[in-house]
């Protein structure tokens, strides 16, 4: 039997068990509990290793998670502490521990860590996650079964670790699946492979994505970074100083701690807040970063709390102008800053308060490319279309190059069973490097993008420019996709109309005040 296919049928199993516990409903349920229990494998298996390390160079090692807490002590011995006494080992506040003496429950005991000695960011993560989960099974004996299977897995073994990796990305696509219905849009890692790939991060610089949902951003951007790490003082750079992440809820902050955990970043630098809660002025300079790749959430809303950080004629209820202010208030000055960021259409020819953030984006920093993907891409997330749009800090906007992702051969558009393959965006990258304008590329002059009213004000600022070089455009779009469209538009369009009647009614309030004196 192969590795592969042991882990996957050491995972298939666990949740088949999980399944029989009426504490768990769903995979939403499950999959927490089965991370937090491969965490705290991977954890043990770590400190083997680095305890390993230690003593063959003869020094001393200081355990991360000390006895009686560590999996090998509590875990790993198959007739092992269970059914309520396992259950009130892992969540009692005070309790006899697995060694019979008294002391904190495992989770209270994560839950308070604290680093010293060059060690605080590894603990800090493990009482970071840890503060945000709970047991949901309600039999401890099935807990047993769950353990006893998870540590057949050898995490002190490369060969499985890439292995048990690869599983775990395919477990984080149904849960995605599972949150699509509660506006969970994840990108699909061809788009993120792609996005990485043309940001180009360097060693030494800083990476972030202040909407990291499971980690496929960063940890695409730790691929890509650890090819580069080759000696002893590249790699500490790579795993202390690069990757930073923000993360406000806590099923994909718990996902994306174990993704990058799994894929070789000793102590994730994720942000368990929301990334918009600072006031936007207040951003300084040590908060600025050389790289932002991110896909922020659109479609949402935030608390008033939240837009009152924001200019008081920036505030927008749309989730994602929020955060592409954030964005650009947070990338390095003086052209040392680049950021790839997935936007929905309706943020290119969107209006109103829409226009103004473009108009700052145009006149303050390089918008030098727009990638136009097809339909589908999110499948099965949604179908509004999106964009992947690309910038710099090196000054304006004189020129937008333009390219379109043609649709999938043969199809009308992309879907769940009939994914985008990042082959299929080979094109785009070479056209990237050598740039001529094409049946699907073209470039776009920026002056009269930004048109303005009499007192000098940004009235309009569309960047929905269509290929002309494609002609009559047909639309091959179902008939109830089309009515979709129409309705979303008119959301929209009211959604202008109301800011822009808030906007008359606050000028007419300062008219009817009279001069001031």
């Amino acid at each position: 039997m192969t590795t592969v296919q042991r882990l996957d049928g050491i995972i298939k199993s666990a949740r088949k068990i999980m399944r029989k516990d009426k504490g768990l409903n769903g995979d939403l349920d499950r999959l927490p509990m089965l991370t937090w229990i491969l965490f705290l494998k991977f954890l043990d298996g770590m400190e083997r290793l680095e305890q390993g390390r230690a003593e063959l160079a003869g020094q001393e090692y200081c355990p991360i998670i000390e006895k009686p807490y560590r999996w090998r002590d509590w875990a790993a011995p198959a007739d092992g502490i269970s059914g309520p006494d396992l259950l009130t080992f892992l969540t009692a506040e005070r309790t006899a521990r697995a060694d019979g003496t008294p002391g904190p429950g495992l989770f209270a005991y994560l839950q308070g860590l604290r680093g010293d000695d060059g060690r605080r960011e590894r603990r800090d993560v493990i009482a970071t996650v840890f503060q945000r989960l709970s047991n949901r099974m309600e039999s401890g004996y099935l807990l047993r079964d769950v353990i006893n299977l998870v540590d057949g897995i050898h995490f002190d073994s490369s060969d499985e670790i890439h292995t048990l990796g690869r599983l775990y990305e395919s477990l984080l696509r149904e849960v995605r699946d599972a949150a699509g219905d509660s506006g969970e849009f994840y990108t699909p890692r061809p788009v993120v492979r792609f996005m990485v790939e043309v940001a180009d991060p360097q060693l030494g610089e800083t990476v972030l994505d202040p909407a990291c949902g499971t980690g496929g951003f960063l940890t695409e951007a730790f691929r890509h970074l650890e090819r580069r790490a080759d000696t002893v003082e590249q790699r500490a750079v790579l795993q202390d100083r690069s990757i930073y992440g923000g993360e406000s809820k806590s099923l994909p902050f718990l996902l994306a701690q174990m993704n990058l955990l799994l894929h070789g970043l000793h102590a994730p630098r994720i942000d368990p807040g929301n990334s918009l809660r600072f006031r936007l002025a207040e951003v300084g300079e040590d908060q600025r970063v050389n790289v932002i790749l991110t896909n922020p959430p659109f479609g949402g809303e935030e608390e008033v709390g939240i837009l009152n950080n924001f200019p008081e004629d920036r505030r927008t209820t749309e989730t994602a102008l929020l955060f592409l202010q954030l964005i650009m208030r947070r990338l390095k000055r003086g052209g040392r800053g680049r950021a790839a960021v997935v936007v929905p259409n309706g943020t290119l020819f969107g209006d109103g308060l829409s226009a103004r953030i473009k108009a700052d984006l145009l006149e303050r920093f390089n918008l030098h490319t727009i990638v136009r993907l097809p339909e589908g891409v999110f499948a099965p997330y949604t179908d509004i279309p999106t964009n992947l749009i690309f910038f710099d800090t090196s000054g304006a906007t004189e020129t937008i190059w333009y390219y379109e992702q043609p649709r999938p051969e043969g199809r009308r558009k992309y879907s769940k069973t009939a994914p985008l393959l990042y082959e299929e965006l080979a094109d785009c990258l070479s056209w990237w490097k050598d740039r001529e304008e094409n049946d699907r590329a073209w470039k776009v002059d920026t002056k009269g993008l930004v048109r303005r009213d009499e007192q000098g004000r940004v009235a309009a600022c569309n960047l929905d420019v269509k290929n002309p070089h494609s002609g009559e455009t047909v639309d091959h779009r179902a008939p109830a996709e089309i009515v979709d469209s129409i309705i979303e538009k008119e959301r929209r369009i009211l959604a202008i109309m109301d800011e822009i009647k808030a906007t008359l009614g606050e000028e007419w309030d300062d008219r009817s005040q009279g001069p001031h004196q």
